[in-house]
Parts: C-alpha cells; sequence; structure tokens
C-alpha cells in the first residue's frame, strides 16, 4: 500500500491545476480518495470529523449487494440449462453463462453512469460524487436478463441526468436513480420489461450455452406473480420454468424466474445482515416495510375476492422485488425519511402500496419499483409533519414552565 500510496503523490501534479493531464483531475481525485481515506478536513463551519467517508459507506453497501448478485449469475445459468435440457450438475458451466450475461450489463451501467458524472464533474470543478457505485450495481440487479445492452444504456443515462445531477448531484436527488432507470425501462420499452420472454436467457452467448432449439416442452419464463396475476379464478399451483411446483422454501431460495438480482431472498438476508450490524441501513425502515407490507396482504387474505387476493401474505413478502426493494431500495438515506418516526411511516407505506398495487392492478403486478418511488416524493412531506408535530409539543411544554 506504501508503493501506491508513493506512486500516487508521484504523478498527482500531473493532474492538479496547469498539470499535463489537469482535465482529468477530478477522475484523479475520485481514484484516490476510493483508495485512501483524504488527509485532509473543514476549516471552517460546523462538519462532522469521521474516517467513514460517504466512499467507505458506499463500497459496504456494494459489498452486502455481493451475495444477491453471485447468486443471480448463477440462476441466470441455472434457469438456462433447465429450459434447454442442459446437464443440471455442471455448476462451472452455469456460472460461467450466468457471468457472460451478466457482467456486459455492469459495465454498461458504470461506464455510461460514472461516464456523465465524471463529465460533469470535471465541467462544474467538482470532485466526483461516490453515490453511482451503489446505483451502478443496482441497475443491472434489478432488470430481466434479457434486457438489451442499448436500452440500459439509454435508461442509465436519464436516470443519471434527470433523477440526479439536475437536481445537484449526490444527496441531492429526490428519486432512487436505479428505480428511475428500470421505471423509464419500463414505461418507455414495456415489452422489454415484462412478459414470459425476458426472463430467463435461452440463447447462446459468444457459443456458451445450448441450443435455443432445444427448449424443453411446455416451457414457461413466466414469474411466479406473473402466474398469480393472469389467473382467473382460483390462485394456480405456483410452477418454475418447466412445471415443477414450487414450494416456499424454493422461493426462498430463488431458483425460480425474475430479476438477475432479486430472486434469492437468502442472498439477499445475508446482505441485510451486514448492512444493519455496520448501520448503514435503517433497521426502523426495513422492518417497516415487511410490517406494512405483511398486514395489508393479510387484510386481501381476509376478502379473498381474486385468486392475487388469496396469495399467502407471507409469499408476498418472498415473491418479486419485495425484500430487494426493502433492503436495498427503501432504505436509501437519500431518497426515504430521514426522521426516526418518519422511518416508520415510511416504510410501513411503502409495503403497503407495493402489495395494493400488485392485487388491485394487474398490469403491475410486481409493485415495489412504484410503491418506492411514489414514497420518495412523499418522503419530504412525512418529515415536515413530524418536524411540525415536535415542534408544537416542546412548545407546549416552554409554555407550561413559563
Amino acid at each position: 500500500m506504501k508503493a501506491l500510496r508513493n506512486f500516487l503523490d508521484k504523478v498527482k501534479p500531473n493532474f492538479e491545476e496547469g498539470g499535463k493531464l489537469a482535465m482529468f483531475r477530478s477522475v484523479f481525485d475520485g481514484f484516490e480518495t476510493f483508495l485512501f481515506v483524504p488527509g485532509t478536513t473543514a476549516k471552517t463551519g460546523t462538519h462532522i470529523h469521521d474516517c467513514i467517508d460517504s466512499k467507505r459507506v458506499m463500497s459496504m453497501v456494494v459489498i452486502a449487494l455481493i451475495p444477491a448478485l453471485l447468486f443471480g449469475i448463477y440462476n441466470v445459468g441455472y434457469q438456462h440449462n433447465l429450459v434447454t435440457g442442459q446437464d443440471m450438475t455442471d455448476y462451472v458451466g452455469m456460472v460461467v453463462y450466468g457471468l457472460a450475461a451478466v457482467l456486459p450489463k455492469i459495465v454498461v451501467a458504470y461506464v455510461v453512469g460514472l461516464g456523465i458524472e465524471f463529465i460533469v464533474a470535471q465541467w462544474k470543478k467538482e470532485e466526483i460524487q461516490e453515490g453511482f457505485l451503489v446505483s451502478g450495481l443496482l441497475i443491472p440487479m434489478i432488470v430481466p436478463v434479457n434486457c438489451p445492452l442499448w436500452m440500459l444504456a439509454v435508461a442509465t443515462a436519464f436516470a443519471v441526468i434527470f433523477a440526479k445531477e439536475v437536481f445537484g448531484g449526490t444527496g441531492m436527488n429526490i428519486f432512487n436513480v436505479a428505480l428511475m432507470t428500470r421505471a423509464f425501462l419500463f414505461f418507455s420499452y414495456p415489452t422489454a420489461m415484462s412478459g414470459d420472454a425476458v426472463w430467463i436467457a435461452t440463447d447462446p452467448i459468444l457459443g456458451i450455452g445450448g441450443d435455443v432449439t432445444n427448449l424443453v416442452d411446455g416451457m414457461t419464463g413466466a414469474t411466479v406473480l406473473g402466474q398469480v396475476a393472469v389467473a382467473e379464478s382460483a390462485l394456480p399451483v405456483l410452477t418454475d420454468a418447466v412445471g415443477n411446483q414450487l414450494s416456499t422454501m424454493d422461493m426462498f431460495i430463488g431458483l425460480i424466474p425474475g430479476s438477475i438480482g432479486e430472486t434469492s431472498k437468502l442472498a439477499i438476508l445475508i446482505g441485510a445482515v451486514l448492512l444493519l450490524y455496520t448501520g448503514i441501513a435503517s433497521w426502523k425502515t426495513m422492518l417497516s416495510v415487511f410490517v406494512g407490507g405483511g398486514v395489508v396482504a393479510y387484510l386481501f387474505n381476509l376478502c379473498g375476492a381474486t385468486p392475487i387476493m388469496n396469495l399467502p401474505w407471507y409469499e408476498h413478502l418472498l415473491l418479486g422485488g419485495f425484500c430487494f426493494g426493502a433492503v436495498f431500495m427503501a432504505t436509501d438515506p437519500v431518497t426515504s425519511a430521514r426522521t426516526e418516526c418518519g422511518k416508520y411511516i415510511f416504510g410501513f407505506l411503502v409495503g403497503a402500496v407495493a402489495v395494493v398495487i400488485r392485487v388491485l392492478n394487474p398490469g403491475f403486478p410486481e409493485g415495489m419499483m412504484l410503491a418506492i418511488l411514489l414514497m420518495n416524493l412523499f418522503a419530504p412531506l412525512i418529515d415536515h409533519f413530524i418536524e411540525q408535530s415536535n415542534i408544537s409539543r416542546r412548545m407546549k411544554r416552554a409554555n407550561k414552565v413559563n
């Protein structure tokens, strides 16, 4: 590490004002501060002096995402082998295929998003903001595996520019950037984000994988929520892509069709434990999302007028992007409520609205994306009312003392 520090100190003058590479000053600064904690602190005003800066926080969130990402890579290969009749014991082959399908999406998201942030930082003569470290990994994890790379690039650019930079960059955005990317894709290219053909990669990639002409008879790429959404009279028997009945444990483990990083609740749980242990995510928000979703789903169970109303409340929490949204999206410190009491309200409403959308609008069988984006809009209002309530109580106590 000392040698790396010495090398950076040696080349740093080239990137400073007047240096040969001054136009890349922001890029160098971002790289340097990612590797080493800055040795400078604020000189004026009131500030918190701490070695754990936002880059370290974002890096920890990225680490928490790794279990879900690794499982998602494996599941992409698993689903491919399942529907193309390949050897289901070829674990290395499934991982290689999944990596070939997922890695380009990660590269595109980071190249486009960070490229825009580098340009904006250099133009504004500011340091590179690190929020996209997380968003760049979240984006490919919440899209179907068959989402075209060019669509992902366009949606990422739109979200970074219009949902983040126009508001002032990291810490100033109203909406979750990754979810805005998904929302742009969903409403601009709906056929690439829904239906039975987008969740399972069936074509070989660079010669890797099975032959699409050998698809298993009766194969369906419908997600479990998709199966329930199209049911007409009774709750159907929930199955995987080749018709095998699914158990609750199957839904928890996650070997089912779905967005790349959202299927395994076990992997998401590992990430949640890490975020809660390090204090990065709010347990109040996270818990409230599950409580809100569970309560509303249970109330719909009592009605039972449609198949999706009869879907057990705990399966609502296990299916789709509910767990992923509760752990990694709703807890975003920038776009969620910041007051302690407000976190309970925000989280509860996210979970409740997600289930309401799922049940009452068959066109949106997922619901979590729209619920979080809607509550992002109301988060400042929730905090405002909590703060005003606190001020009113204090004024009453002060008046009594006087």
